[in-house]
């Protein structure tokens, strides 16, 4: 009984001492798992016990529990402080100093492409219209046969895509958002289609195999050519100021009929000639035409009834237009200081 009561002695002074010196939670409870566990020194001790005297064993235990109540409560005061002191150094470590300067992030830029599309597509939801979009991966039957453009047409010449089938392939224009929309739609009918499209083209300073375009379409009764005029002449004067004028020049497209090449006067030199437009004084920025009759019995609109205009601009040539970008290619190689004019 005297071993006991020295054991217990002891273990109860080495635990004071050791929870005095501990400075962090964690040793905290290292101690009591040291001394209170199942394979602590408090437990072994108790196994001594067994071997006491029946008579002397109440007296034991009542010991071994007063010496386990006592390391306990002290555990629990100490655990009390400790959390105390690393909840005050914590908060001196992470306080804000509000009397510090400010940390100024720097501002990004909207890309050149992106404030374009969003320019020219403003227009004409001024005009009523409304953006309808359509699937990159696109069938044959949509991007070339519903347009006027069967197999084994010269057009689909300048117009080589990438095919993932015979019958899929990356569309080569928006065109066929404005056919989708023509069969479950009745008319009126005015939308533009923004999204990027693909050619197999040589990459250079004026191409790319990936690129962006703008076409619109406008089917109801009565629409002439006049509306169209005026609707690109409304496009040019926004985007490149109110003295710009355009022309339109004949030229052949499957789809409309008839067609035109739409050149915009220069904005550099206001139609004099200067190294922007080769001295010609226009620049030429889309394609436009009346919706050609094949292309509306298509897709189930009568056009004896019902007429339309469609356009196609490029979104790159009127970016670099609009913003002095003499490189397409720059508006693709994620430069940072390059993006950074555009704040």
């Amino acid at each position: 009984m005297d071993d006991l009561r020295t054991s217990l002695e002891r273990i109860r002074g080495q635990f004071d001492r050791e929870a005095r010196a501990a400075g962090s939670s964690q040793e905290l409870e290292n101690l009591r798992v040291r001394y209170l566990g199942k394979k602590g020194e408090l437990t072994s001790v108790l196994r001594l016990m067994g071997q006491l005297p029946a008579e002397e064993r109440p007296a034991a235990g009542q010991a071994a529990n007063e010496t386990r109540e006592a390391i306990e409560a002290a555990l629990a005061e100490r655990v009390a402080v400790v959390a105390a002191q690393e909840r005050t150094l914590r908060l001196s470590e992470e306080k804000i100093d509000i009397t510090l300067p400010g940390i100024r992030r720097p501002m990004g830029a909207r890309h050149p492409l992106s404030k374009a599309a969003d320019e020219i597509c403003d227009v004409f939801l001024g005009l009523g219209y409304s953006i309808a979009e359509g699937p990159e991966v696109e069938l044959d039957h949509y991007n070339f046969e519903m347009l006027n453009t069967p197999a084994g047409h010269p057009a689909r010449d300048t117009q080589d895509t990438f095919y993932i089938s015979d019958s899929v392939l990356l569309r080569t224009q928006t065109s066929p958002v404005q056919v989708r929309v023509m069969e479950s739609t009745r008319p009126p009918i005015r939308i533009v289609c923004p999204g990027r499209v693909y050619r197999s083209d040589t990459i250079d300073a004026t191409h790319s195999a990936v690129f962006h375009q703008i076409e619109g379409l406008a089917v109801d009764k009565g629409i002439t050519m006049g509306d169209l005029v005026g609707s690109l002449q409304l496009y040019a004067r926004r985007l490149f100021g109110e003295e710009t004028k355009i022309r339109l020049r004949p030229h052949h497209f499957p789809f409309t009929e008839p067609s035109a090449e739409v050149d915009v006067s220069c904005w550099v030199c206001g139609g004099k000639g200067c190294r922007t437009c080769k001295g010609e004084g226009w620049v030429e920025m889309l394609g436009a035409g009346m919706v050609h009759p094949k292309v509306l019995v298509g897709c189930g609109i009568d056009p004896e009834v019902y007429s339309g205009f469609a356009f196609g601009i490029g979104v790159e040539r009127t970016a670099m237009a609009r913003f002095g970008i003499e490189d397409l290619r720059a508006m693709y190689e994620n430069d940072v200081r390059f993006l950074s004019q555009f704040k």
